[in-house]
């Protein structure tokens, strides 16, 4: 699996604070796999990451508006290439287990892939034009809450993992991984 992502990295993403480029990984598949996979397996065992990994280059990026507005930023965050690896691998298995658990309902779209807004929506279309087909009185409210995602409470999401059962070491990885940042001056400067 390690060998498989190495060789599928886009060279065309940046590197993060560690200074190694996914080119350097993925020309380097056949003979970093092994020790990376000692890495992550230690990791996965201990529930410990490189420090290095837990660093991410947290830059600015302009989405509308008034471009002296903080608040028409939004964080892209940097981080390290064998990192999101590691973090591919852990999806990969916490996906797994919620499927094998069958958590995930077929209504979820978000953060799913090949789910999306538009599938939601899609779906939605076609549930009430059935309703409709049939006769019966459908009310449809769509919200979109601004900035919802970035207002979840970090120990929120950790009680999720409970129930379900995840090993330790996801549970303190996870925990580990939200305290990750190293932001550049070029944050501060649109404060000034």
């Amino acid at each position: 699996m390690v060998r498989d992502l190495l060789q599928n990295l886009d060279t065309n993403k940046s590197m993060g604070p560690d200074g190694i480029h996914p080119r350097v990984l993925r020309e380097l598949a056949e003979v970093l796999a092994e020790p990376l996979s000692i890495i992550y397996q230690q990791s996965w065992q201990t529930g410990e990451v490189p420090a290095d990994w837990r660093l991410a280059n947290v830059t600015p990026t302009h989405k509308k508006g008034q471009k002296d507005d903080p608040g028409n930023y939004r964080p892209v965050s940097l981080t390290s290439v064998p990192g999101k690896v590691m973090e591919q691998i852990i999806l990969s298995a916490i996906m797994q287990r919620m499927k094998e658990a069958q958590v995930i309902g077929p209504s979820q779209h978000g953060f799913l892939r090949g789910r999306s807004c538009l599938t939601n929506l899609i779906s939605s279309y076609d549930k009430v034009t059935r309703l409709v087909d049939e006769g019966k009185a459908v009310d449809v409210v769509y919200l979109d809450f601004s900035k919802a995602f970035a207002t979840v409470s970090h120990n929120d999401l950790k009680g999720p993992f409970q129930p379900r059962r995840f090993c330790d070491s996801v549970k303190e990885i996870s925990v580990i991984y939200q305290h990750r940042m190293k932001i550049w001056d070029n944050i501060f400067r649109l404060y000034v």
